[in-house]
């Protein structure tokens, strides 16, 4: 799953994992905000240590969906190449794309990230290359689904998601 800081893709996840473990599924949340604090804490926010930390969580659910647990990897993802090449890496990989409008996401704000980001550059809480802000998120060009979290609730998004994710498991 791609989107903005605030889409709503960890929701989602979390939301859908536990509807999927109650139907018996085994479930992996590969959330970027949890494993950038593990596997990945030594990288930092440049173009090449993002696609690095998205290279990193794909090779992990792809190893874990080899041994049929699904895998929903939640992570910004900012660049379309690497969103590409994680697809063709792995032929179970789908691009969810999670999408919001960015007035939308600047009222939601849950942490408080779109205030610092649009704080002028010399406050020392200013955040820099903020993705969408200061730095480009690149809308996928080829998402195999795109919810609309602006625009639905939280719990039609989740319903979404788990629909789409059972169709592609076969089941209905």
């Amino acid at each position: 799953m791609t989107g903005m800081s605030g889409a709503g893709k960890s929701t989602m996840t979390f939301k859908a994992a536990t509807i999927l473990r109650e139907m018996g599924h085994n479930v992996e949340v590969i959330d970027g905000d949890e494993y950038r604090m593990g596997l990945c804490s030594d990288l930092g926010f440049s173009k090449q240590d993002r696609n690095t930390n998205i290279r990193r969580l794909s090779f992990v659910g792809k190893v874990l969906s080899r041994n049929d647990v699904i895998c929903i990897m939640s992570a910004i993802n900012p660049y379309d190449d690497v969103r590409k090449e994680v697809k063709e890496n792995n032929t179970l990989a789908k691009t969810i794309f999670v999408k919001c409008d960015l007035n939308t996401l600047i009222e939601r704000d849950p942490k408080g990230l779109y205030r610092r980001a649009l704080l002028p550059e010399n406050d020392p809480e200013h955040i820099p290359n903020f993705t969408g802000v200061s730095d480009p998120f690149e809308d996928p060009d080829d998402a195999d689904l795109i919810i609309e979290t602006g625009l639905e609730s939280v719990d039609t998004s989740v319903d979404t998601l788990v629909k789409y994710i059972l169709e592609n498991i076969g089941e209905n």
